[in-house]
């Protein structure tokens, strides 16, 4: 009995100690032995994009990538006087009073990856009371391009103003220095383009200061006609390849090439000097008939010719003065060797506020506010403007300017100077703005040669307001 005692008692310690220890030593648990060895997850963030900034949704952290809309409007109220025997739906009217939608655009663009741009632009221009009701919107703009050498090249295709020629043959709309643009830098506006817009390839870039553009288009088909006798029209047979580029050296700050659209005047945010060259060309673009021009013709050929323009430019646009003024000054010179074979022509009349004309009126203008802003000859055009101090109305400014056209066409004897002057009253810069101008126009009769000499001129007050989201 003695000898066993230990084991009763060995029992009972061996079983305290077991209990000691689970009171003191918790039973395993998986979960935060799990939860100990596995890594610790950052906390999560909200994504560090960057706020929208000037109307661009950001698609990166960065902003580097990003999807953008903008929005203009630009009305009229328009008094005419009208050119000699113009008419309303038959009534003659030598006065007009109007309103009207100069432009409604809307552009949505966007930078897709490092490398991919798209560029779009609907809108409707020349929206009056003689318009056709529920008008639709167009497509100005369909461009997509990549990126092969970042700034140095890209190379895009669609239907853009990716255009030779001149700086202002692409016009930004939404900052232009007066009323209107230089329209005579859009040289076959609507004739055989989209307003402008062609189907094209092109490239773009800038190398150091250079700023290139370079493009080969096809050309839209002209509507069927037949060679007129000593004055060229464009041909309706199948278009050749049009061929156009426009290079600038760019002095001072750099502007930039996103877009195809030249600004009209930064008002005084940015030191800007170009200089500028370019053309554009097309083989057997037109075609005649030789003889007198409205005779009979003096040979069974008709003769298909090319088009040929030249163009050189110079823009400065810079801040004048003490500069907690806010002053600048904007100033354009182009001189245009247009060349659409002998004797061509062509109106432009915006906005038009009549729609017909009186039998046996004669003169090359037509009705309405027609002027002959095209032809076979040389042009000068120059635009002056200069930017008053801020806040010299409340927070509102003025900007008055000044634009001339001075052309020697062939086919007129006298030059066709057409002056447009005006006051832009900057509610708020380019986003909010009220332009009054003074335009005055010549009115060109026949000498019976088949030439015209000018006789008289005509007049037109127009007052806008632009709205700009950008």
């Amino acid at each position: 009995m003695r000898q066993n005692w230990w084991r009763p008692t060995a029992l009972i310690v061996l079983a305290g100690s077991l209990s000691a220890q689970a009171q003191t030593t918790p039973p395993p648990n998986t979960d935060t032995q799990a939860a100990q060895a596995a890594p610790v997850p950052p906390q999560a963030t909200t994504p560090a994009f960057v706020p929208l900034k000037d109307g661009k949704l950001p698609l990166s952290e960065d902003g580097s990538r990003y999807v953008k809309l903008t929005l203009l409007n630009q009305a009229w109220l328009h008094y005419n006087q009208s050119n000699p025997g113009s008419r309303v739906n038959g009534r003659n009217e030598p006065h007009t009073l109007d309103a009207a939608i100069r432009r409604f655009r809307i552009q949505f663009y966007g930078q897709l990856t490092d490398r991919v741009f798209i560029y779009s632009q609907i809108g409707i221009n020349n929206f009056g009371y003689l318009s056709e009701r529920k008008q639709f919107f167009f497509l100005h703009d369909a461009v997509g391009e990549y990126a092969v050498a970042k700034t140095r090249l890209s190379l895009g295709t669609g239907l853009g103003a990716w255009n030779g020629l001149s700086r202002f043959t692409a016009s930004s709309t939404a900052s232009i220095l007066g009323l209107d643009l230089p329209l005579v830098a859009e040289t076959t506006n609507d004739v055989n383009d989209q307003f402008g817009r062609k189907l094209s390839v092109y490239a773009k870039g800038k190398l150091g200061k250079l700023d290139y553009r370079v493009a080969v288009s096809k050309p839209l088909i002209v509507a069927p006609n037949t060679p007129p006798v000593g004055v060229a029209a464009f041909s309706s047979l199948a278009p050749r390849a049009q061929f156009q580029g426009y290079f600038q050296w760019q002095f001072l700050d750099q502007e930039s090439n996103l877009t195809p659209y030249a600004a009209g005047t930064y008002l005084g945010k940015k030191r800007v000097f170009n200089l500028g060259a370019g053309f554009i060309m097309q083989p057997k673009a037109l075609w005649y008939r030789p003889g007198p021009i409205g005779g009979f013709a003096t040979g069974p050929d008709t003769v298909q010719v090319a088009l040929k323009q030249f163009a050189v430019d110079a823009y400065y646009d810079a801040p004048v003065g003490p500069a907690d003024k806010g002053q600048a000054l904007s100033a354009y010179a182009a001189f245009y060797h247009l060349d659409y074979g002998p004797n061509y022509t062509r109106n432009t009349a915006p906005l038009s506020p009549t729609n017909g004309i009186a039998p046996g009126t004669a003169t090359l203008n037509n009705g309405g506010n027609g002027w002959p802003a095209y032809g076979t000859g040389n042009v000068l055009y120059g635009q002056l403007g200069y930017k008053l101090p801020d806040n010299l109305l409340g927070s509102t400014t003025f900007l008055p300017y000044v634009s001339v056209q001075h052309a020697r066409y062939k086919r007129l004897n006298d030059p066709m100077n057409y002056v447009d002057v005006g006051l832009n009253w900057l509610l708020a810069g380019h986003t909010s703005k009220l332009t009054v101008a003074y335009q005055n126009r010549p009115i060109f009769t026949p000498d019976g040669t088949g030439h015209y000499n000018r006789t008289s001129d005509r007049s037109a007050v127009v007052a806008q307001y632009q709205v700009s989201f950008n």
